[in-house]
């Protein structure tokens, strides 16, 4: 029988704490390295003044597969976002949603000014589609732009820049669509097969209940990786750590020398939190800017924990311009559009690594796949379609490899 011992983590991000679940399940004790001070990555809550911010506007999908096997959804105490969207453009407001799920969106949405009645035909016709397209067939349909996919679906241009390039904007973090198709059928199958959803307590909530789950697992945080082999550690402090298997979730060319793939490129992105008294954005339900020239792309507007009415508001066109010009038109933005009496600034965030900008996306491989030398392994949703649901399934991969390895089963 195998001797279990210890293999090592750098990074407590989702894609590191399922992996270390899994190689508890195996009978494994992993420490991972994270140089922040707290798990998560990407998927955190943050403390400002009194107020509990999550780091960038995130929502859980609830149809994600990996979602319903890690998570225990009734637990998070979730909140779940309408089927929709309200539209602002050219001073007028719409509101338009899936009739199938909620009949009370099916006039608005018919009669709103965002796309022909074909293109609504369309959008049905899309949904039943996908609906029908299974995940693997989703992930081995030739890629073109997300543009270029709803141009030749037959939508309207109307709708594409009054509907899809708001929408999807706020998901890809870029305005153009360029976005693989593949990406744009995965996220939208599933927003139509289950909802988008935020946990109460924030979306760092996720990453709370996954280090819950573990329990012969041993967190060194504040702890940076500098330089990694096939067998030392070396941290930033000097200190060698031996290791007999490692599961690397972030920055890997950095620390892997000679690593075969390039750096990944990043998109960004900039959440500003606003406290306000009131808005126009119906309940739990995302608005879309549609008008050109404006710095917000999403707002959401929620109660916090203490009974405050918090507004979320996400950029993707801040370069270039300084922090005190963007919260500047921002607020202006938030006035023309949500009607606030009462408007405070509270913080923002820029994040630079929000999303891998990817090409050939794939939903899974071969955990062998994962293994780039003897005994380090690679984990992270860089390695397949930047979404939640990439990054647990990276991380079971990465520890089933490296499982696999140790037990033989491959060479």
């Amino acid at each position: 029988m195998e001797q279990k011992t210890t293999v090592h983590i750098i990074g407590a991000g989702v894609s590191g704490l399922i992996a270390a679940y899994e190689l508890e399940q195996a009978g494994y004790h992993p420490v991972v390295f994270e140089k922040q001070g707290i798990c998560g990555g990407r998927i955190q809550t943050v403390t400002v003044a009194d107020y509990e911010l999550d780091l960038g506007f995130q929502v859980l999908l609830s149809a994600y597969p990996l979602a319903k096997k890690y998570l225990d959804l009734e637990a998070l105490s979730l909140r779940k976002l309408q089927s929709g969207a309200q539209i602002l453009v050219d001073g007028k407001r719409f509101l338009i949603g899936d009739p199938l799920r909620d009949w009370k969106v099916l006039l608005p949405t018919l009669f709103s000014e965002i796309g022909s009645l074909t293109d609504k035909l369309r959008v049905l016709k899309l949904n039943l589609l996908l609906r029908k397209k299974s995940l693997d067939d989703i992930f081995s349909t030739p890629e073109v732009s997300t543009l270029e996919y709803l141009k030749r679906f037959g939508f309207s241009n109307k709708i594409i820049t009054r509907f899809f390039q708001p929408f999807f904007a706020g998901i890809f973090l870029e305005t153009g669509l360029q976005t693989s198709s593949r990406m744009f059928e995965f996220v939208y199958k599933m927003f139509g097969e289950g909802h988008a959803m935020i946990p109460q307590r924030g979306i760092g909530a996720i990453s709370e209940q996954l280090k819950a789950k573990l329990v012969q697992t041993t967190f060194k945080f504040n702890c940076e990786v500098q330089a990694l082999t096939d067998t030392t550690i070396t941290l930033t402090n000097g200190e060698k750590i031996s290791h007999q298997g490692v599961i690397v979730t972030s920055n890997a060319a950095t620390l892997i020398p000679n690593l075969y793939d390039a750096e990944t490129k990043w998109k960004s992105c900039m959440c500003l939190y606003f406290e306000v008294d009131k808005t126009s954005i119906p309940h739990e339900t995302i608005a879309l800017i549609a008008d050109t020239g404006q710095l917000s792309n999403n707002l959401y507007a929620y109660k916090d924990s203490k009974g405050r009415t918090i507004l979320s508001v996400t950029t993707l066109k801040h370069q270039g311009l300084s922090e005190e010009e963007i919260v500047a038109r921002v607020s202006h933005e938030i006035r023309t559009y949500c009607n606030p009496v009462s408007l405070a600034h509270i913080s923002n965030f820029t994040i630079q690594q929000a999303l891998p900008q990817l090409t050939n996306l794939k939903y899974t491989s071969e955990p062998s796949a994962s293994q780039v030398t003897d005994h380090i392994f690679l984990a992270g949703d860089a390695l397949f379609n930047g979404s939640l649901n990439a990054a647990m399934e990276s991380g079971r991969l990465a520890a089933a490899g490296l499982i696999e390895k140790k037990s033989g089963w491959f060479s």
